[in-house]
């Protein structure tokens, strides 16, 4: 059974809409830039683990933010990876692709909020029969961009998926109209120039347009 904490962190993601995926080339920068979103509005950033020493990253930002930024890690899918990933300190855990049930039940054992990578119908699937919170839908623009996400959601109307793999400020909105719950933002959100001049006014004001594209998106859909 899931925990209210478990539960508020699911709920924190949804609300807001958008997980920054930080891909860094060091330790520093992958703090920078964690901590400028998180300024900027989002509360949120997935730690790749090919960030150098994305454990202790993880770590020194909950140790830092504590439950005020939900720290994530992606966690490439190994388990030890996400066993490393989960002791760290992530507050949820993703990967690219959906290989191993074992790690799926790993990770939801230990109460972590998890989203699984799925791209084709089978492994959206089964990624949520087998009880993931959401489903990494990646690489979407390889698919067909928006309109894949709204061809899924007719045989699969409650799955709420993260769109991810692509998206960018001309198609943001319509990821979000044609059905993606959040949207998993690179180097679109976060430019790996932007870090390494420590540019927070780049990447505050990346973030501040992506929030208002999925708020006033929202906002439209639920307009009669």
């Amino acid at each position: 059974m899931n925990s209210d904490k478990h539960a508020a962190i699911r709920a924190r993601i949804e609300e807001v809409g958008i997980i920054p995926s930080v891909r860094t080339r060091t330790a520093e920068g992958a703090r920078f830039a964690a901590e400028t979103v998180a300024e900027a509005g989002i509360p949120i950033v997935e730690i790749t683990m090919t960030v150098p020493d994305a454990l202790r990253v993880i770590g020194e930002l909950r140790k830092r933010h504590g439950d005020a930024l939900i720290v994530g890690a992606d966690s490439d899918w190994e388990l030890e990876s996400a066993r490393r990933a989960v002791e760290a300190g992530a507050m949820f855990v993703t990967s690219p692709g959906l290989d191993s049930r074992s790690i799926l039940e790993f990770v939801m054992q230990e109460d972590i909020v998890v989203i699984p990578g799925g791209i084709t119908p089978t492994e959206i699937s089964t990624g949520w029969q087998a009880g993931a919170d959401f489903i990494k839908v990646f690489p979407c623009h390889s698919m067909g961009g928006p309109r894949y996400i709204r061809s899924l959601r007719g045989p699969f109307p409650n799955i709420p998926m993260v769109a991810s793999g692509g998206v960018n400020q001309v198609n943001a909105e319509d990821f979000i109209r044609f059905g993606a719950t959040a949207l998993g933002i690179g180097t679109e959100l976060i430019p790996q120039e932007a870090v390494e001049l420590r540019n927070s006014g780049w990447i505050a004001e990346l973030s501040r347009r992506f929030l208002k594209i999925v708020k006033e998106t929202r906002a439209s859909l639920d307009r009669p």
